[in-house]
């Protein structure tokens, strides 16, 4: 046997149907298409997902993964060891002195103050929110925690 001789079993290949070459064909005129409705014209069709008029799953599920809650409050966090790199003793931590320090970006923005690394100098601290080690630090440390900036 050589390459030549090989050839596809028989009935595995089919001449391709076409349709709408006359009516000698038996597929001319409407080229098997019956003659009116949706599927006999151009384009026509259901499309992709449709499920018979009911909303498709496409469209059932939610947009973006997860639960976005509208309440959430973003804070902007700040480190004690931060504050012992930036600050000297007696200076008051607020929104603008960070601001002005380069900490953050923002002189509003909402700063929550954490409590990695070690704290050594005596600050007043005028932030939104305070962790309860952070607290610790600071207090220990001489300085003490006050309200909102």
């Amino acid at each position: 046997m050589e390459l030549k001789d090989l050839v596809p079993a028989e009935g595995s290949k089919r001449n391709r149907k076409r349709v709408g070459r006359g009516p000698g064909s038996g597929t001319g005129k409407t080229a098997g298409r019956g003659y009116n409705g949706q599927k006999s014209r151009a384009g026509g069709g259901k499309g992709a997902g449709f499920e018979g008029g009911q909303t498709p799953l496409a469209r059932r599920l939610p947009k973006l993964p997860g639960f976005r809650n509208i309440n959430h409050v973003e804070y902007v966090p700040v480190n004690v060891g931060r504050l012992e790199a930036y600050f000297e003793a007696g200076e008051t931590v607020d929104g603008a002195s960070l601001k002005e320090k380069g900490i953050i970006k923002h002189a509003d923005a909402l700063v929550k103050v954490l409590g990695d690394g070690d704290l050594t100098k005596a600050l007043t601290v005028k932030v939104d929110k305070v962790s309860a080690s952070a607290k610790g630090k600071i207090e220990a440390s001489g300085g003490k925690v006050e309200g909102p900036c």
